[in-house]
């Protein structure tokens, strides 16, 4: 059997596309994609998991009902590890995310979804799935809860070191997202430095500012300036743009920031009577603020600027950030966004 078979598990495939996931990916492995995987199938989304097909038959052998369920296996021997580099994708064909991504490719996935090494991830898309028109570099757009709503920040981790112009590109192409994707009509677009000050931030900062300001008009970009650190959760734009490293930084340290808070907030309810009864008067509440800041809410970000489908998760992602992946891909495959965005790029 091929890398590109796909061997049934269950029942027979439904005429619509399934989505491909990375199952040997992430600091665990199997046990959450596979359990994330099996929880999207009942919920109706067909998936294709992409491993070792002799483990991922042992791991789905504790489900009773996976006979009946839309799940098939696609066999990848190899795996890149969390430790190896992204570059190894160019020369292990058979590890499991450029044989996910090939499935994408080839039009027998409609979408690709990994929790393992985010750089292979977005080496695999790049290289396989190649560029939307217009783009140099793919950017990961992130989601975050703001005081306004959402607001979509990118690149939060595909880019380190990037040049002016890949800014211009993705305040361009998170704005035509938003549009496609989200009906904003005019979403406003915000650049990540210092101070609000035109002459403020580095030397890239400082170029990409002024290729926004010639630029915005002609490309549709709603660009308002400068935004600090604060207007993000603000929700003073729609879209912050940023370099990868800043853009993962700022990430990482609101993830740890919500997740301190909300653990003192737990202690402070605990720490007497009368803090106890209080808790159980606003429990529900915070069981929905923490819902809303906890990541496997929305599973995985999508990679844009690559011309198909592709979704990066945590490493450490449990089974419920599985699940809400593969049902944020699939919903994003059936609305068509890649034509769209490919139509909006080109008009």
């Amino acid at each position: 059997m091929s890398a590109e078979q796909a061997e049934p598990t269950g029942q027979t495939a439904a005429p619509r596309l399934p989505i491909a996931l990375d199952a040997m990916g992430g600091d665990v492995g199997l046990p959450p994609n596979v359990a994330g995987a099996v929880a999207a199938a009942r919920a109706g989304v067909r998936v294709v998991l992409v491993g070792d097909r002799v483990k991922l038959h042992a791991e789905l052998s504790q489900y009773p009902d996976i006979n009946q369920l839309p799940l098939n296996i696609v066999d990848a021997p190899d795996v890149i590890g969390m430790d190896e580099h992204a570059s190894d994708v160019r020369g292990r064909h058979e590890a499991s995310i450029n044989v996910a991504t090939r499935l994408v490719k080839n039009g027998l996935a409609g979408a690709v979804v990994s929790m393992g090494h985010s750089g292979a991830t977005m080496a695999a898309s790049l290289f396989i799935l190649g560029r939307l028109p217009g783009i140099e570099r793919p950017a990961i757009l992130t989601q975050l809860p703001s005081k306004a709503g959402m607001v979509a920040l990118l690149d939060t981790g595909a880019n380190t070191d990037v040049k002016a112009v890949y800014l211009l590109q993705w305040a361009r192409l998170a704005s035509l997202y938003l549009k496609v994707a989200e009906h904003r009509p005019s979403p406003t677009v915000g650049l990540l430095s210092i101070g609000e000050e035109d002459h403020k931030g580095n030397a890239v900062t400082l170029e990409a500012h002024a290729l926004l300001r010639q630029h915005a008009q002609e490309q549709g970009i709603n660009f308002v300036g400068n935004v600090e650190g604060r207007d993000i959760f603000l929700g003073s734009t729609d879209i912050v743009v940023t370099d990868g490293f800043t853009g993962n930084i700022a990430l990482k340290l609101a993830e740890g920031e919500a997740k301190m808070l909300f653990g003192w907030i737990k202690e402070a309810l605990n720490s007497t009577l009368q803090s106890k009864l209080g808790g159980l008067l606003v429990r529900a509440s915070l069981q929905e603020l923490a819902a809303t800041m906890n990541p496997s809410t929305y599973g995985a970000t999508i990679l844009l600027g690559v011309k198909g489908l592709s979704y990066i998760g945590h490493g450490s992602a449990d089974a419920e950030a599985v699940t809400s992946a593969l049902l944020r891909a699939e919903r994003d495959y059936h609305s068509g966004l890649i034509a769209k965005l490919m139509a909006a790029l080109s008009a």
